[in-house]
């Protein structure tokens, strides 16, 4: 999906607030920040940031861009977060380290710490390809991965290589290189690319002219990609986009300090799921009309696309008409028929697998436009209760579901859980939903929060969202969402949020996770306010009665 950011942007945005009760006020300011950065907040890149160490040495800030990848290097040589979602910010980085340090530009006081990260990388690498197990399935990882590891072991050969290695990486199991031979082999002879190949430029070879390339409206980036438009640059030649595109890296560059997100710009994206979350917890938003006229104009006959340099996509579509909808901007959803299969909806079409997430905000946007609209036709209708169907049937034994854009299981259930709570009531929704809310209180942790790997305060929320997405009377419930809050409103300022969101790495789209931090506060204080009072009013009418 998105990215884009920058450190001085992150800096001046609005904070989830320890101790303040105004989610409104921070809701506003919130909004406010977005609509003021033209291409939204991420947390910096290792892949993209090393990629450009590798690809555009002579950028400026290089060594900023060397010194983040150290500073990010984990103590067991690997960067990144846990598991299998290691290995592709770890190929990076260290082709990344082993190319600077066969740069004459990399100045002599970083090269001795820079051949040690790069030693540690390389002996983490083999133990990550080693493991023998799946890598995950992150966009173009069958193409990133072979890449890299071709990369490095050039890198480590020969006389001239900076650190050698005993043996060469090899491949993970499961992994080959047809389909990066294929891509190549076809750009080599000239061939025309599908469009989405333009956000991994960076893995390509020959002359610009054979690239993905800037669009005549959009003309600040190749795919959405620093790393892409970087390499596109390298090699575009007297172009008259290459200047823009220049402006956009090198503006991008100096607001985060040398370290680039990815991807960016994610406008569209942003907006869109800020908009929902907020709204969906009850918060009066009123973004500028710049930004709900943006929306509404993104929304083309093929839908929307998370930010320029991308395609649209059924995802983006349908929270862009969700979000509109909720905040008196409705649009026919048409786009959205466009990506229908027998499966439900795809994300695009010919999407290798199936995302639950992306058909429950399908969901949201043809049951809100069936709700809204009675004389919508029955095929609205029918989708919605296929969707239904086809969430019901895709959540696991535990009553959770798993998603292909986001490492954790709790997003992937909070959107299912509202969308089903919200669209369709019957009982077989609510059973599901029971079973959804019985896994959350089942797995909470010691100290109120969630996670897959630890507790983080965007899980955190995405668990209360389930929790209160039904009014409910059971106070192991009430008792969960309490410590929950506690959880949130504890630290919740000192805490960076981790990657969770799967792109050509896991990324962390920040004022969105903020959004929903702020979303989850608030509708715990509303709730859990309400069951006070109530309370309240049934112990003074029993004591009237005595």
């Amino acid at each position: 999906m998105s990215r884009g950011g920058s450190r001085a942007v992150a800096a001046a945005a609005p904070r989830t607030g320890r101790g303040s009760d105004d989610c409104g006020s921070l809701a506003g300011e919130l909004v406010d920040a977005m609509a003021r950065r033209p291409w939204g907040e991420v947390a910096p890149s290792v892949y993209e940031t090393g990629r450009l160490v590798a690809v555009a040495p002579l950028l400026a800030r290089h060594a900023e861009r060397v010194a983040f990848l150290l500073r990010h290097q984990r103590a067991d040589g690997a960067w990144g977060p846990p598991e299998g979602y290691a290995l592709v910010p770890t190929l990076s980085a260290t082709d990344a380290l082993l190319a600077a340090l066969a740069d004459e530009g990399l100045p002599a006081d970083a090269r001795p710490a820079s051949t040690a990260a790069a030693g540690r990388g390389l002996r983490a690498l083999a133990t990550l390809l080693a493991a023998g197990s799946a890598v995950p399935d992150t966009p173009a990882a069958d193409l990133i991965v072979p890449a890299l590891v071709d990369s490095i072991n050039a890198r480590t050969s020969g006389p001239d290589a900076a650190l050698s290695v005993d043996h060469p990486l090899s491949l993970p199991t499961g992994t080959d290189r047809r389909r990066l031979t294929a891509v190549r082999a076809a750009h080599a002879a000239g061939t025309e690319l599908h469009p989405k190949l333009a956000h991994f430029g960076e893995l390509l070879d020959g002359p610009a002219r054979r690239w993905p390339r800037p669009r005549a409206a959009e003309p600040t980036t190749v795919g959405a990609s620093p790393a892409a438009t970087a390499a596109w640059l390298a090699t575009a030649g007297p172009d008259a986009d290459a200047p823009a595109a220049r402006v956009f890296l090198e503006r991008l560059i100096s607001e985060g300090g040398g370290p680039v997100p990815c991807p960016t710009p994610i406008t569209v994206f942003e907006r869109a799921w800020v908009l929902s979350w907020l709204s969906r917890a009850g918060i009066r938003v009123r973004p500028p009309e710049a930004v709900l006229a943006g929306l509404a104009d993104a929304v083309g006959p093929a839908g929307a696309a998370t930010g320029a340099g991308l395609l649209p996509d059924a995802d983006t579509t349908a929270v862009t008409l969700y979000a509109l909808g909720r905040l008196g901007r409705p649009l026919d959803p048409a786009s959205l028929w466009g990506y229908e299969t027998a499966e439900g909806f795809c994300t695009w079409p010919g999407e290798d697998g199936f995302s639950v997430t992306t058909n429950a905000h399908v969901l949201d946007a043809l049951a809100q436009h069936a709700a809204r609209d009675p004389g919508a036709g029955s095929r609205h209708r029918t989708a919605v209760g296929r969707l239904a169907r086809v969430l019901r049937e895709r959540q696991e034994a535990d009553g959770s579901w798993r998603d292909r854009w986001h490492a954790s299981p709790y997003y992937a259930t909070a959107c299912c859980v509202l969308a089903l709570a919200e669209s369709t009531p019957d009982d077989d929704s609510v059973g599901t939903v029971g079973r959804a809310v019985r896994w959350v209180l089942a797995n909470q942790r010691d100290d109120g929060s969630w996670g897959r790997w630890g507790g983080t305060a965007e899980e955190t929320a995405y668990a209360l969202h389930v929790l209160l997405a039904v009014p409910s009377d059971e106070p192991a419930v009430a008792v969960a969402a309490r410590r929950a809050s506690a959880y949130l409103r504890a630290d919740v300022d000192g805490r960076e949020h981790p990657p969770l969101w799967y792109g050509k790495e896991l990324y962390c789209p920040t004022t969105i996770v903020r959004s929903v931090v702020l979303g989850a506060s608030h509708l715990a204080r509303t709730r859990l306010d309400n069951r006070r009072g109530a309370a309240h009013v049934m112990t003074g009418r029993q004591k009237s009665a005595t």
